[in-house]
């Protein structure tokens, strides 16, 4: 067993699994981002006049369509802010969707309403087969792995890159960015969620019903066909912008009457109880680490007050019981059957069929050729 270790500079620590210090204390994921993030980030005024230039490639190619690009909406801080800006600042004409898995707060309803109204704008839903849905989410819990919120996630971006081709727009508005997201959450954590080998092993081995509606989309479907052969690009504005979580909040909350939630992601009640209570708790994985960790690189959040937090549990102890039994009724089983889940053995995504070699060799040449800068997973 490794002797326990947390970074001096940030708050990851030894439940990342490969983690390695130097001899001062301070993790790979602080000296990665010094090395290869921070020097080729700008967002300021000089990146504000590079995403201008896109802007105005965006527009000029949208010139003769409804939508010049699109953007996922889940309600949570980033995507909200990213349409903000894109259409009061740079007046752009996104195709808004959202992706409805069936586990929705009424806070994340609230903020996609309020977003859509405010901006006026019409709000494009794909409703995802709950019956499917639920069974490869069941699925996921009997296989053992840390990373059963696949299902929701493989959908999200599946439909979006359907929704992409299908209205033939060239540009995906992407809230991903460096400012609250420069630290990656480790693979152990939370693996490639495009992995079709692993999601077919798992499907195969634990699903139940035939999945005759689910969106599916390979990394080589939208890496390299969308990609190079129907010319649709990601792009990431966030990263070219002034943009912290302080601002987006205030900015969001002033405007649109938008509503902060208490942690990232946690726009879906799944992924509340997922990474609040089953990722932390089974596992001993606690994506505030990563999510903190990030803040305290980024120049937004103390290491002190970061300790702080992570000695409180991500969860409401005197409502987890709830919580837990509302997530095993939505699913279709006992609590008795979902702590069974909870208490099997652990695994990883190393216990199954997977393409791990792929996506590694895919992020190295695209980090040979500049394309992609060196990021710790």
């Amino acid at each position: 067993m490794r002797e326990y270790q947390i970074c001096a500079n940030c708050v990851m620590d030894t439940s990342d699994a490969r983690i390695v210090f130097d001899e001062n204390g301070v993790c790979d994921h602080c000296l990665g981002f010094k090395k290869h993030v921070e020097p080729n980030w700008h967002p300021d005024a000089t990146g504000e006049r590079m995403f201008e230039d896109v802007v105005r490639k965006i527009k000029q190619d949208g010139k003769n369509q409804e939508f010049d690009c699109i953007l996922g909406m889940s309600g949570g801080l980033d995507s909200s802010f990213l349409l903000h800006k894109a259409v009061k600042d740079f007046g752009l004409r996104p195709l808004v969707f959202h992706v409805d898995g069936g586990w929705n707060s009424d806070i994340a309803v609230n903020n996609i309403e309020v977003m859509v109204d405010g901006l006026g704008l019409e709000l494009y839903t794909e409703v995802i087969n709950w019956n499917e849905m639920r069974d490869f989410q069941l699925a996921f819990f009997k296989s053992g792995v840390p990373h059963i919120d696949v299902p929701q996630d493989h959908a999200f971006v599946a439909t979006l890159y359907d929704f992409a081709d299908k209205y033939k727009i060239k540009y995906i508005l992407n809230g991903g960015n460096i400012s609250t997201e420069c630290v990656r959450n480790p693979l152990d954590w939370l693996c490639y969620g495009t992995d079709m080998r692993q999601l077919n092993d798992i499907k195969r081995k634990f699903g139940t019903v035939e999945m005759k509606t689910y969106p599916f989309s390979s990394v080589l479907r939208h890496k390299l066909y969308l990609r190079y052969i129907r010319g649709v690009q990601v792009v990431k504005p966030l990263d070219w912008l002034p943009y912290t979580k302080e601002l987006a909040r205030k900015t969001l909350v002033e405007t649109y009457g938008w509503k902060p939630y208490p942690q990232k992601h946690f726009e879906s009640r799944f992924t509340r109880f997922y990474e609040g209570y089953w990722l932390p708790e089974r596992f001993g994985f606690d994506t505030r680490r990563v999510q903190f960790s990030s803040l305290i690189l980024t120049g937004q959040m103390q290491r002190a007050e970061a300790l702080e937090a992570l000695s409180r549990p991500a969860y409401d102890p005197e409502t987890i019981e709830h919580e837990f039994d509302y997530i095993a009724r939505k699913l279709g089983i006992t609590s008795v059957e979902l702590r069974g889940y909870f208490d099997m053995p652990l695994k990883s995504f190393r216990d199954y069929k997977n393409q791990y070699w792929m996506f590694e060799l895919g992020a190295k040449a695209l980090q040979a050729i500049g394309v992609e800068k060196a990021v710790k997973r």
